[in-house]
């Protein structure tokens, strides 16, 4: 049976740092940046990438839409 493997992408200008990411993604993926973008806020990053699902929570409640989920199929 085939895995899916994910990843997200994050609009690190339109980021604004307020965590809600962060408690919703259960594989314990996101954190946030040690830098800052243009506004000044500490943006989110994959910090655990092998463990991205692909479930599309960081996603879905991210207020600013900043946040891209993309998934893949790959063999067992």
């Amino acid at each position: 049976m085939a895995k899916v493997k994910g990843a997200i992408v994050v609009d690190t200008e339109a980021c604004k740092g307020c965590e809600v990411c962060i408690p919703v993604c259960l594989e314990n993926v996101i954190g946030m940046s040690t830098n800052i973008n243009r506004k000044g806020y500490h943006y989110a990053v994959m910090q655990n990438p092998e463990a991205c699902t692909g479930c599309t929570n960081c996603g879905i409640v991210c207020p600013d839409r900043a946040i891209m989920v993309y998934r893949v199929k790959v063999s067992a």
